[in-house]
Order: structure tokens, then C-alpha cells, then sequence
């Protein structure tokens, strides 16, 4: 029924980190990443935010939490749907970086949205900051039951 992710973002290289983590500087606070994913919320057509050639005929899905935070010295995207296109949540994570340094924010994320063309968004951020977190399952709930916090 949903699922959740996170991805992690570290912005110095560290050998303990170095695979779990997109380790880059980020030159926008939260505040400003925050602004730059506001308009993804709600039900839309996510073309532009998939990998071209993905079997998916239905590229509608349903967002309800996107948000950006600050833990240990991490920056954190969390993100919850009803569904996710391939690489969808890689290129939020890099269009709305770019949306945010660049200072276009939710401007820019619409436009990306509403162009329904791949090229609109910014590549991929790396799979190895990606985490599927939770998964909600008809008559089951949440799964994992355990805190979402693990993973700071």
C-alpha cells in the first residue's frame, strides 16, 4: 500500500561511510531543500523523475511525506508514497539539490514535474545512500514495526 525511503547525504569522505552514503557538500540548508520538494506532495505524473525505459504504463503516484532534515552531521530525505518509479527517489534527491542551490526551489521542482520529460531533471544521485525503510502491507501495517530512526 506505501512504502518509505531515505537517503543519506554526508558532505565530507569518511572511510566508514564512504558506501552507505552520497558524500557531497551541500551549498543549501534545509530550509531551502525543503521549499524545493514542498511541491511534490499530492498525486502527480512523475516522467520526468523516472529512468527512461522503465516498464511502468502508470506514471502517477501518490506522495505524502517529503522532507528534508539534519542528524549527526548527516542530511536526510525522507519520503513516503503509495509508489515509486524506477530511480524516482535518486532524481528527487538530485533535482531538488539543484532546485535548491541553484535558487529556482519549488519553482523549479513544478517545472521539472510538469515538463513529463526526463531531461528536465537533474542524473541519478548514487544507489548507495538509498534505503528502503518501511512497507506498509494491506491488514499487516508498517514493516519493519521497529523505530524508523535506525538509520540515522
Amino acid at each position: 500500500m506505501r512504502r518509505a525511503y531515505r537517503y543519506l547525504i554526508f558532505p565530507r569522505p569518511s572511510a566508514l561511510r564512504r558506501s552507505r552514503v552520497w558524500t557531497r557538500p551541500l551549498r543549501a540548508d534545509v530550509d531551502r531543500l525543503n521549499d524545493a520538494v514542498a511541491p511534490l506532495l499530492g498525486s502527480h505524473d512523475f516522467t520526468s523523475l523516472s529512468k527512461q525505459g522503465a516498464d511502468d504504463d502508470d506514471p502517477v503516484c501518490s506522495v505524502s511525506r517529503a522532507r528534508w532534515s539534519e542528524r549527526t552531521g548527516l542530511t536526510r530525505f525522507d519520503i513516503e508514497a503509495d509508489r515509486f518509479l524506477y530511480t524516482m527517489v535518486r532524481k528527487i534527491v538530485s533535482t531538488a539539490i539543484r532546485a535548491a542551490e541553484s535558487g529556482g526551489g519549488a519553482r523549479e521542482m513544478r517545472e521539472v514535474l510538469e515538463a513529463r520529460d526526463r531531461r528536465a531533471a537533474a542524473a541519478p544521485a548514487p544507489a548507495h545512500g538509498l534505503y528502503l525503510m518501511r512497507v506498509r502491507y494491506p491488514g499487516l501495517g508498517w514493516l519493519p514495526k521497529e523505530r524508523s530512526d535506525v538509520l540515522v
